[in-house]
């Protein structure tokens, strides 16, 4: 049953989460105005080891050293799957939070 403490310890709890947003700046983001958070901060990270991986494996290939190369390119793919996969469960999960509030609020 919906109660007026449950309804305002959920608003408290909603106007703690949107407080805390960041601004990031994601360069794989497929929807770049989405609120951020902290963690993003750590997506942001991922995208520089990302970038650093390709230029290595670039300046790999210059040297022609091809196994190297295609080892970086492969990490590079696995890292950017894993980001993409996690942040699509970070959004759901922050979907679901959504949910919780009624649709009065």
């Amino acid at each position: 049953m919906i109660t007026r403490s449950n309804l305002a310890e959920q608003l408290r709890e909603y106007q703690i989460r949107s407080k805390d947003d960041w601004a990031s700046v994601s360069f794989f983001s497929s929807t770049p105005n989405l609120p951020s958070s902290r963690v993003d901060v750590v997506f942001v990270i991922w995208e520089l080891v990302i970038l650093a991986f390709l230029v290595f494996s670039a300046v790999s290939l210059y040297f022609r050293h091809l196994r190297l190369a295609f080892i970086l390119v492969c990490v590079t793919l696995l890292l950017l799957l894993c980001m993409k996969i996690t942040k699509q469960v970070k959004l759901a999960r922050r979907k679901k939070r959504r949910m919780l509030l009624p649709l009065s609020m």
